[in-house]
């Protein structure tokens, strides 16, 4: 690993789509992170297997193991800790972060999903756009605080509705659009161009009133 290219940790629950498009990026030189370790809560995530393909440390606790959340998330850290990762990235990391996490990592947590934040926080986002007929769609990057969805946003992808289209081809299209957007992001803060700084984040040392926005029409 290169000492100049910031350490980075990728926190999963699931196949890890997002991972693998971090992966591509980081072979192809397009990212400037170190892929430092991958962790999951869930031994069966095949996101694991796409790391240790890739020749990434992996690592895995589950959570059914400790008896809170806090206990959880203090083992997850102390061993991430190991690698001393300069950046946390959740993709598709299926727990809500105890307070002391968030504070432990300050800043250093980001996260993507799947709506146009600050509309639609929460589950089944795809399902609720369509059902209240709306005309644009997208995912959010943005900084992990302790208000559920409710971040500092950094970057946007949007794209039209097709109102005859399914929840589960509007969640491929959305899927495709974060595949672009989350390392794109992510690499800002490893260039060191994004920071997260008195509660907003800021990018080449502008504040973001309003996220960056990237139309896919």
């Amino acid at each position: 690993m290169s000492e100049n290219r910031c350490q980075t940790a990728i926190l999963i629950s699931g196949s890890g789509t997002n991972l693998q498009s971090f992966i591509d990026r980081a072979a192809c030189g397009d990212i400037e992170l170190d892929l430092s370790v991958v962790f999951s809560n869930r031994p069966e995530a095949f996101g694991l297997v796409r790391a240790r393909s890739a020749g990434i440390a992996t690592t895995c606790f589950e959570h059914g193991d400790f008896s809170d959340r806090e206990e959880f998330d203090r083992a997850v850290a102390a061993k991430l800790d190991e690698w001393q990762p300069e950046l946390l990235v959740l993709a598709g990391f299926m727990r809500i972060l105890s307070p002391w996490f968030v504070e432990h990592y300050q800043g250093r947590i980001l996260n993507i999903h799947p709506a146009l934040l600050p509309a639609y926080p929460g589950l089944d986002t795809h399902q609720r756009v369509l059902d209240a007929g709306e005309k644009w769609h997208g995912s959010t990057v943005h900084f992990v605080t302790e208000e559920l969805d409710g971040g500092p946003r950094i970057l946007q992808g949007k794209l039209s509705v097709d109102s005859s289209e399914t929840a589960d081809e509007l969640c491929a299209r959305v899927q495709a659009i974060e595949h672009q957007i989350y390392p794109e992001a992510a690499n800002w803060f490893g260039q060191g161009r994004l920071e997260f700084k008195d509660g907003s984040a800021w990018l080449d040392d502008k504040r973001l009133d309003e996220p960056v926005v990237s139309d896919f029409d």
